[in-house]
């Protein structure tokens, strides 16, 4: 049962990216140390959020955070997180090297993906082993879209019980959700319920359906709530009492992006690949982050929800750190540098009518914007402990 305290939902959502991974992991790692010096080193993220949402990147995340070990506790700390990025990043993404490399390696791309994926593959597989969608230690919600049958597919452990087929290996969903196209293979999977009904699954990225997952995370949240009594019943206007964390993986300046003059002239490869990335990838992928992200924000300004609702993004990344597999040192490295200096950057959320990013009047810096919802979760969770203990102690009388 879930007791609820002062807050109906605490949500953390976590954008795609592909290395740009490292920026919120680094945000993340801030955010468990501030509730760790409030509630002792053992807890973790986990603990305080009702739902972990994660697209891409983010899912892997997602499944990191929550995935639960022999303790059944979870697998990944968040400061652990950047360090797993720093180290396998560069075998997910090789670098080409020698004068040809890069050429070769274009005209591969032709016929396939920029990446075989068996690295990736095998270091999940390896990571979260046999563990399943039910098993994960607090709600999560995962995006992908099946390209056989055109539409998003949502895992989300609310669904479970209404959808058994969602129940797949948290592997299987993390490749999924992270197949970029051009970039990784699509994935093939199928499922089989109590009664042996298989269920089959032709996954792409999640980014295609919902790269900032922070919406769907909140649907999925007040689907679960309606008619269920371990809910407290969630009105239209409880979304304003909503806790939302939401986590971007930085886009690149305008400026430096494509431009029509350019565009006008292109074919199927050119959309495809210019200038070492994958123009229609990024066009999708940025347009459903920044369609959410404006969606949300018009949402949360119209219900006054500034104090519980916090998005952190970057769209001022120079070209080389926007990418997602340029995984040199160097860049990882400056990746760490960007997510510590956006935590010093003022909050900030998407004007409606100039589409950019603005600061918020009085709202601080990022950092201390996370330092007061870290004290609002510690207060929420001590709170639904409390009320928790004393359900118990009523029935036991």
């Amino acid at each position: 049962m879930v007791i609820r305290g002062v807050i109906p939902a605490t949500i953390l959502s976590i954008d795609g990216g592909g290395i740009r991974g490292i920026i919120p992991a680094t945000i993340l790692s801030f955010l468990e140390s501030q509730l760790q010096e409030l509630d002792g080193e053992h807890v973790r993220l986990a603990d305080y959020f009702d739902v972990i949402a994660g697209t891409s990147t983010g899912g892997l995340v997602t499944a990191m955070l929550t995935a639960p070990n022999e303790n059944n506790r979870p697998l990944f700390s968040a400061k652990d997180i950047t360090d797993f990025y720093l180290i396998h990043c560069p075998k997910i993404f090789p670098q080409p090297i020698g004068p040809f490399a890069s050429i070769l390696k274009t005209l591969g791309e032709v016929w396939g993906p920029k990446y075989d994926g068996k690295y990736l593959h095998g270091l999940i597989k390896e990571i979260l082993g046999n563990t399943r969608l039910h098993q994960v230690l607090t709600n999560v919600v995962i995006p992908t879209f099946d390209i056989k049958l055109l539409h998003p597919t949502i895992f989300s452990s609310y669904e479970i019980k209404h959808t058994p087929s969602l129940d797949a290996l948290l592997s299987d969903i993390c490749i999924g959700t992270s197949a970029a196209p051009t970039y990784l293979p699509a994935h093939y999977f199928q499922t089989a319920d109590s009664e042996c009904n298989v269920t089959e699954f032709n996954l792409i990225d999640g980014g295609v359906a919902a790269n900032n997952p922070a919406l769907v995370a909140i649907s999925e949240v007040t689907k679960a709530s309606r008619g269920n009594p371990d809910f407290s019943p969630i009105k239209r206007l409880d979304h304003c009492k909503f806790l939302v964390i939401s986590l971007g993986t930085g886009s690149g300046k305008k400026s430096e992006k494509y431009d029509a003059n350019k565009a006008s002239k292109w074919g199927v490869l050119n959309w495809l690949f210019s200038g070492g990335s994958s123009p229609l990838v990024d066009v999708f992928t940025q347009a459903s982050a920044e369609m959410y992200d404006r969606l949300s924000s018009g949402a949360f300004d119209a219900l006054r929800c500034e104090s519980t609702c916090l998005r952190i993004q970057d769209d001022e990344l120079s070209s080389l750190a926007s990418s997602v597999d340029i995984a040199t040192k160097e860049n990882l490295e400056n990746l760490v540098k960007i997510g510590e200096n956006l935590l010093k950057k003022p909050v900030s959320r998407r004007g409606l009518n100039t589409g950019i990013l603005e600061p918020v009047e009085n709202g601080g810096t990022n950092e201390q914007a996370l330092i007061r919802l870290a004290k609002k979760l510690s207060q929420e969770r001590k709170l639904r402990q409390m009320r928790s203990l004393h359900t118990r102690n009523k029935f036991r009388r």
